[in-house]
């Protein structure tokens, strides 16, 4: 029995996930997250038109829109996009597009407290949705999959990188939003705004213009 017990035991497998699995991926969440990028230009740039409490549901949903396509792309959708390349080229020409014309509105957009009736937030399901044609926040899921999902226990592996964005991205996402929030008062001019307004759309820019050139397909 006893020989039998230590056979068994030898064949058990051993864990997918480790503890430096884990930190690795906080580590990697944390470092692409909280960089510049389109949803950070564009929380931050809510929090400054419309303040920090509006641009909640804008928040939720980045913080959690993200790590729910990472869930879902974990599960075996990364396979269909390596499978099929021509996706990667429709999303990357499809989301510069919608980029360019954030980043046009973004530079648009006047003085807190000036805005028309019109101009609102982004809801939850806005910020959500966008994040399924931005393409930074592919590659980033590529990335993470490609590094940390080996496909041996994949609904745990998913839910564990999927959360461990949850909590990364709602501390980034509130952060940038507090920042812009915070500078409500010192941009009540329109120059100051203009200014402002420029930083934020130059980087949504500058991540499209290293978007185009950049490998959406999964790491073989």
């Amino acid at each position: 029995m006893r020989n039998g017990r230590e056979g068994l035991r030898s064949f058990k497998m051993e864990p997918t996930v480790t503890l430096e699995t884990i930190i690795g991926i906080f580590a990697l969440a944390a470092g692409t997250v909280w960089t510049p990028g389109p949803n950070n230009a564009m929380l931050a740039s809510s929090g400054a038109r419309f303040g920090l409490r509006a641009t909640v549901p804008h928040v939720l949903g980045v913080a959690l829109g993200f790590p729910v396509m990472c869930f879902v792309m974990a599960l075996g959708l990364g396979q269909v996009f390596e499978a099929q390349p021509l996706i990667g080229e429709v999303l990357r020409w499809a989301g510069a597009g919608m980029l360019l014309w954030i980043a046009w509105k973004t530079l648009q957009a006047k003085p807190p407290g000036t805005e028309a009736g019109s101009a609102k937030p982004w809801s939850f399901v806005q910020a959500s949705a966008f994040q399924w044609v931005n393409p930074k926040a592919w590659m980033m899921a590529v990335s993470m999959i490609s590094q940390f999902v080996t496909g041996t226990e994949p609904l745990r592996e998913a839910a564990i990188l999927s959360g461990i964005y949850a909590l990364v991205g709602l501390t980034s996402a509130t952060g940038w939003a507090g920042f812009g929030a915070a500078l409500q008062r010192f941009l009540s001019t329109r120059t100051r705004m203009l200014c402002f307004n420029a930083v934020m759309a130059g980087l949504i820019v500058l991540t499209v213009l290293a978007l185009l050139f950049a490998d959406l397909r999964p790491a073989g």
